[in-house]
């Protein structure tokens, strides 16, 4: 263990319990004309609270330098993913919007996937987004968006313009945000009291069980459970009443909040709880197994990689995602050992990866000539990509993944 800081949610002491070095933005693809010498780093490190169990990177990232104009993610990009959302919407269509004028904002909307769902039905809405370039694609799309970072003071604009909120809902979006108690009195201006939070983030108890641990990079500060989104609520006049297992991105928890005394708690939420004491998830014991499992996937990982190369086979990285970041920055692998990264996503084509300086192509790269092997960085869509590569299985191709553990498929 290292020294101790200072949570940002309850101010106790927290255990630093894994340090993955100095790390890149992950989603700062750099033009290979970049002054490599000026690339921002950071160290890259998790602790566990204390007091409120909440585990949090030591290391907070300027906001302004990871959600910008240039912002290349895109929720849309996955049909699985266009699914997921849809059939959110409905739901929330059938219960929580059915008053008369019912009105919903969303946290970081991106480019307006779940909202446009909305849109389509006529519901009030609005998306605040602080990437611009997202935030133009959702607008083109006809959905309602302001372009800022959501706090107190955006809530009191909302209100003053729109009225409050009968939902409030935010998709791998709340973990990203170190200054919570802002954010929650903003819910908290904005929601009806009748009115409920909803949001989904990566589960920690998914990324411990998986050793997933690529799911830990700048952008995600936060890595919640039940009990420390419980703590989290109450000390924030809010109240956790339920809580739902997700199988999207590796592993998630949709929680739903909701002004303290409202709602009756559901039994999921004390049985999710009940399961996190009896896995010690939050014991620093468990979270430093997590930690030399992490060390046994990387000693394999390079190990197998090194390995192919010096055998002469080649290797493809596929998806240029920002958890990829944490791997090859962790593992050290660059072009010496993954001479390219493919990725469908155009902002981030004949660009460098993060920290590593991969260059990343488009998918013809990939299909014109196909390698040996195809490390997935984009394991979370493993189904969905291979179900749309079967050539290159076909073809003799081998997939690499590293959750939970270094095989070949």
């Amino acid at each position: 263990m290292s020294s101790k800081f200072q949570c940002r949610i309850c101010a106790a002491p927290v255990q630093e319990f894994f340090d993955f070095g100095r790390q890149p933005l992950s989603d700062a693809f750099l033009a290979p004309d970049t002054d490599l010498t000026k690339e921002f780093f950071f160290r890259l490190a998790v602790g566990v609270c204390e007091s409120c169990t909440m585990v949090q990177l030591v290391e907070e990232v300027p906001r302004d330098r990871m959600f910008h104009e240039a912002y290349p993610y895109h929720s849309s990009g996955s049909a699985y993913m266009r699914e997921h959302f849809e059939n959110l919407a409905k739901r929330l269509l059938s219960t929580e919007l059915t008053a008369d004028d019912p009105f919903l904002v969303e946290l970081g909307c991106n480019d307006g996937v779940m909202l446009k769902a909305i849109a389509d039905n006529g519901v009030r809405h609005l998306g605040v987004e602080p990437s611009g370039g997202v935030a133009d694609v959702a607008a083109a799309k006809g959905v309602r968006v302001r372009k800022s970072f959501f706090e107190e003071s955006t809530a009191q604009e909302i209100v003053a313009s729109d009225g409050r909120a009968d939902v409030i809902y935010a998709a791998n979006t709340l973990c990203h945000i170190p200054y919570m108690s802002s954010i929650l009195t903003g819910v908290r201006t904005l929601l009806k009291p009748s009115g409920v939070f909803v949001f989904e983030d990566p589960y920690l108890g998914d990324i411990v069980e998986r050793t997933s641990f690529d799911q830990i990079y700048d952008e995600h500060f936060y890595f919640f459970t039940a009990r420390s989104v419980q703590e989290m609520a109450r000390r924030n006049g809010l109240e956790l009443v339920d809580v739902e297992r997700l199988t999207v991105h590796g592993g998630e928890v949709r929680y739903t909040l909701a002004p303290a005394g409202q709602r009756e708690p559901s039994e999921a939420v004390a049985e999710l709880v009940a399961e996190e004491e009896r896995r010690k998830l939050a014991d620093p014991v468990t979270l430093r197994k997590f930690g030399e499992s992490v060390q046994k996937i990387r000693e394999d990982l390079t190990a197998l990689l090194k390995q192919l190369r010096d055998e002469g086979k080649t290797v493809a990285g596929y998806g240029a995602t920002a958890k990829s970041a944490t791997v090859t920055n962790l593992c050290g692998i660059g072009p010496d050992l993954v001479p390219f990264i493919c990725d469908t996503t155009p902002a981030k084509q004949g660009r460098l990866s993060p920290g590593t300086h991969i260059p990343v192509k488009a998918p013809e790269a990939f299909s014109t000539a196909y390698p040996d092997y195809a490390l997935l960085f984009a394991w979370n869509h493993a189904q969905e990509i291979m179900e749309k590569e079967r050539e290159f299985r076909d073809a003799g191709g081998k997939w690499i993944l590293y959750v939970p553990e270094v095989h070949v498929l």
